[in-house]
């Protein structure tokens, strides 16, 4: 019996756990201002005593923290730190901030870093170019669900077409509420545009005036890693000119990948010549 009872707290536990975690995920969707209790409960499907007893422990390890004005749960400043350390581990930012500068350079327009967060996209970073009229429709650390901006939607665009489908339809009650712009009819539309053409084009739905174009880049196994992208005033997104800017872009996602085999490999040739990759047998010989 006692067996079973600690099984059963053991289970328990990692219950509370996952669904902790799940609550953190949530919560990072919307960075900059937060959720309101209420719509915690309703996107996480527990309960208000549950969500809440979850929360206070996030916020006693500093994950999570809330605002004193408007009562939202924020993402906290221990969540950022361990951002900064995992983003030392992955450097894919910093493999990026070349491609970036010169994009920004050579087109004068803004660049963007995104990558995939399960069903959502997030950006990294944003690489100001010098044209004196900018458009401001994507910050860092915005997120946006997987078709909604350029580098959002040449993610979407990479992916398996179940995959594809599988997000859309969990994505459905967001697209519809948040982002009128983007029903899930139109974005299948952009997403069918895209492969056809070989870029995302994100033609001012999100902010009237502003316009982009992604290229999405891939892991050595084929999984999407992420996007590049550049976002422009309309004046400055003709036709011809998009074409120009997506060669930019695909030039730069093909030193990515390039970057990221590179990296892979050294990681892979690391782990093989360490002491604790070796055989069992090997090392019981040398005992």
């Amino acid at each position: 019996m006692e067996q079973v009872s600690g099984q059963r707290a053991d289970l328990s536990g990692s219950q509370s756990v996952d669904r902790a975690l799940r609550l953190l995920a949530l919560i990072g969707r919307e960075p900059a201002g937060g959720l309101p209790l209420s719509e915690i409960v309703s996107e996480s499907g527990l309960n208000k005593p549950t969500a809440r007893r979850l929360l206070l422990a996030l916020m006693r390890a500093g994950l999570v923290e809330q605002e004193p004005q408007t009562r939202h749960y924020c993402l906290g400043e221990e969540a950022f730190v361990l951002g900064v350390l995992a983003g030392r581990r992955h450097g894919l930012l910093e493999l990026a901030m070349e491609s970036l500068r010169r994009l920004s350079d050579v087109t004068l327009d803004t660049s963007f870093l995104t990558v995939r967060r399960e069903r959502y996209a997030v950006c990294l970073h944003r690489e100001e170019g010098t044209y004196p009229v900018r458009t401001h429709a994507l910050q860092a650390g915005d997120q946006h669900p997987l078709g909604v901006g350029a580098g959002s939607l040449a993610m979407l665009a990479a992916m398996p077409d179940g995959e594809v489908e599988a997000i859309l339809q969990a994505s459905e009650r967001c697209l519809v509420m948040r982002y009128p712009g983007f029903p899930p009819e139109v974005v299948r539309a952009d997403l069918a545009s895209a492969r056809l053409q070989g870029f995302a084009l994100n033609p001012g739905r999100l902010v009237a005036s502003s316009w982009g174009v992604g290229i999405a880049f891939r892991y050595p196994d084929g999984r999407v890693a992420g996007a590049l992208s550049i976002a422009a005033i309309d004046s400055r997104m003709q036709p011809a000119r998009q074409g120009e800017l997506a060669g930019h872009l695909s030039v730069e996602a093909r030193r990515m990948e390039r970057l990221l085999a590179e990296m892979f490999h050294s990681k892979a040739a690391r782990s093989a010549s360490s002491p604790m990759a070796q055989p069992v047998a090997a090392l019981d010989r040398s005992a």
